[in-house]
């Protein structure tokens, strides 16, 4: 290792442009690390698939620092990195506005109907349109109340675009309330108050399945669902059983668990949008996501503190001789 210039190693699928102009000259990036790479390295930048747990760091005994993309830590074993003195960078923010599109994305898909309309003029089926089952089913957001679960950054920005869309917001969030203007803070009353329900909180053992059947046995009648948070967040069952009662109208995921997921009945049902955990993954937030882990590598092998850490009490420390 003598000689050697301080290594940052990817941890899961890193595209090497998408970090190398950020962490410069000085450190040498590996995209596909191998045991020697991972015992001399000093920082990691970690993809949200990636397990990073104690047995994987006892692997890398020289490690500073992980930079996990995202703001999601579930898979990384913070409090092992901690006894370790290493920091968990997070990157806030980068995502943000592309999640919150992903939102809309989904909700318009499921409201406007769009897949049922796409295959009645595939199949030549256009004076269907007239059927009050059809084109009376199309829906509008303009009027329409959207439940937001978990009111941070992306559930602000989600609150900012419904206003573009004359949708009244209400918030729930059981770790910050809300501004008053917003606050509901009853989340049996937010689903029983909204047409579009969209899930925003952080996962933990109080969240886990926190939209289970008996809160979706409250939400408004043909009600659409959207999660691009966590998947534990949402009981898949109780979900399909909401969709085919009609209680739900629409369901549309970003996020599972596990992931990938396993296939589930609910994945079947025609009133189901699907998208594989990309809706924060523009190609300008996932340039701005891996730039800001990165520099969160750079500020804690300089001795700084970075931007956003899972672990807060962290400290800085300066690099040794031998790190340097």
């Amino acid at each position: 290792m003598s000689g050697r210039r301080p290594v940052v190693v990817a941890l899961g699928t890193v595209d090497p442009a998408l970090v190398t102009g950020t962490l410069g000259d000085a450190v040498e990036f590996v995209a596909q690390p191998g045991p020697d790479d991972l015992a001399a390295a000093q920082g990691a930048i970690v993809r949200a698939d990636a397990v990073v747990d104690a047995k994987l760091l006892e692997r890398a005994p020289r490690l500073r620092v992980v930079a996990r993309t995202g703001v999601g830590v579930d898979l990384v074993d913070v409090e092992a990195a901690s006894a370790r003195g290493i920091a968990v960078v997070i990157t806030p923010g980068s995502g943000t506005r592309a999640v919150a599109e992903g939102v809309f994305a989904h909700a318009l898909h499921l409201v406007k109907r769009l897949a049922p309309l796409t295959r009645l003029v595939r199949d030549g089926r256009w004076a269907e349109r007239a059927d009050p089952a059809v084109g009376g089913a199309v829906g509008d957001l303009d009027g329409a109340t959207l439940g937001i679960v978990g009111y941070g950054r992306i559930g602000r920005r989600v609150g900012e675009l419904a206003g573009a869309f004359g949708m009244r917001v209400l918030a729930y969030d059981p770790l910050s309330p809300p501004p008053a203007a917003v606050d509901c803070p009853d989340l049996r009353e937010l689903a029983a108050a909204s047409d579009v329900l969209t899930l925003h909180v952080p996962l933990s053992e109080a969240t886990h399945h926190l939209i289970d059947a008996d809160l979706l046995a409250r939400i408004r009648p043909g009600g659409i669902l959207i999660n691009c948070g966590r998947g534990g967040l949402l009981d898949l069952d109780a979900a399909l059983a909401a969709l085919e009662s009609g209680r739900l109208g629409g369901v549309g995921l970003d996020v599972f668990d596990p992931e990938p997921p396993r296939h589930h009945p609910l994945f079947d049902h025609p009133n189901v949008v699907l998208t594989p955990h990309l809706m924060g993954l523009t190609r300008r937030s996932t340039a701005a996501t891996f730039a800001d882990a990165a520099r969160g590598v750079t500020d804690v092998l300089a001795g700084r503190r970075p931007a956003a850490l899972a672990n807060p009490d962290w400290v800085p420390t300066a690099p040794t001789a031998e790190e340097a």
